[in-house]
């Protein structure tokens, strides 16, 4: 365990508290198995902060044909909400001019010689409906950061709910209601996806196409089924890397036409077994900056049985987004890009992949574009 003091950061305006003031460290102990720390105390990055300008040059290097790949879902698929209750289509409505909808609208009054137009929108959108991004904000875990015997709510590099990352207690303040008040009510203070944003994501890509070597059934892939596929498929991973799961899910997704089927959409294609402890030391050992795949969670929801009596419900989430600050990427639409790369002899391709610069949401919607 990892002793050592570190300075707090809250969110807002509230004051820092320096290096050298031992009375409020963030953390005294970290999680087994994570990197807090390791980038600052004050990272909010994690390991995007490997994906430097010389993988930035990698990734560009890769593009030989000028061929772009679309790596996103449209936005109002998979439909309904079949695949997460809580989660909904988008909705689209005009904005309003005076007391009219403002859409195909023209000008009156005295204006009303003007030849113009007018359309403009706004969408209701659940954040993590489709193609998406997770912040690190996304999920944390109860654990022990003060070593004083009790688990606090925290995430990555200490980051603290109630403090850095807030949110209403009232169900009137959650969810789309007809009357609700038109403020936001929940926030990230700390590791925000606006921190991605920033940051740029792009730099080298690489494709391990778990469907080529699994087919379309549900397959619980740990580490000895994922270094098959990459000794077959003769896949290098370098540290700074990006790596992308095809399991062919976004394309089952797509052939059903926003009209899913509950057993397609839960019983199809390959699913990382999050509970291998093995392919978690992979994940840290191998340098990738982030993780993506097709599929929903990228790992088994829920995971297959816990060893111990008490654990994360999404063990490879925990240990990505809470403990090694790892973004994760899902129901990205990798098939066409997968086929494409195996019919040319090819894994590696330029990624270019930034979240929505939303100041305080813990997830986004991505429209990834790749180019070989």
């Amino acid at each position: 365990m990892h002793d050592g003091p570190r300075r707090r950061v809250t969110s807002g305006s509230k004051e820092r508290v320096g290096e050298d003031d031992m009375t409020e460290p963030r953390w005294r102990h970290r999680p087994e198995g994570s990197n807090w720390g390791d980038f600052g105390p004050d990272d909010q990055r994690g390991r995007l902060n490997l994906i430097t300008r010389e993988k930035v040059l990698q990734g560009m290097a890769e593009v030989r044909e000028g061929l772009v790949f679309c790596l996103s879902l449209p936005l109002d698929f998979p439909g309904g909400n079949l695949l997460n209750e809580r989660r909904h289509p988008p909705v689209l409505r005009p904005t309003l001019r005076g007391d009219r909808p403002n859409f195909n609208c023209t000008l009156t009054g005295a204006e009303s010689a003007r030849t113009d137009v007018f359309n403009d929108d706004l969408a209701i959108l659940h954040l993590q409906y489709s193609t998406q991004w997770d912040a690190l904000s996304h999920v944390g875990g109860l654990f022990d950061a003060d070593g004083d015997g009790v688990a606090e709510k925290v995430f990555y590099n200490g980051f603290r709910a109630g403090e850095d990352i807030v949110g209403p207690t009232e169900t009137r303040d959650a969810g789309v209601q007809s009357d609700m008040a038109l403020h936001s009510t929940s926030h990230a203070g700390a590791l925000g996806i606006e921190r991605m944003a920033a940051h740029g994501v792009q730099g080298r890509g690489v494709m391990i196409d778990l469907r080529a070597h699994y087919g379309d059934a549900r397959v619980l892939v740990g580490y000895d089924a994922l270094m098959r596929v990459i000794d077959a498929d003769r896949i290098a991973i370098e540290t700074g890397d990006m790596v992308c799961l095809h399991t062919g899910f976004a394309q089952r997704v797509l052939e059903m036409d926003r009209s899913p089927d509950r057993a397609v959409l839960h019983e199809s294609c390959a699913v990382l077994d999050g509970r291998d402890e093995r392919l978690l030391r992979w994940i840290s050992d191998s340098g990738l900056a982030v993780l993506i795949a097709d599929n929903y969670a990228v790992e088994a929801f829920p995971a297959s049985e816990a060893r111990h009596e008490c654990c994360s419900i999404l063990p490879l989430h925990e240990h990505c987004l809470f403990k090694n600050g790892i973004h994760l990427g899902e129901l990205w639409h990798l098939t066409p890009l997968a086929t494409w790369l195996r019919e040319h002899g090819r894994t590696r391709f330029l990624l270019t992949a930034p979240p929505l610069r939303l100041p305080g949401a813990v997830g986004s919607p991505v429209t990834p574009i790749a180019t070989v």
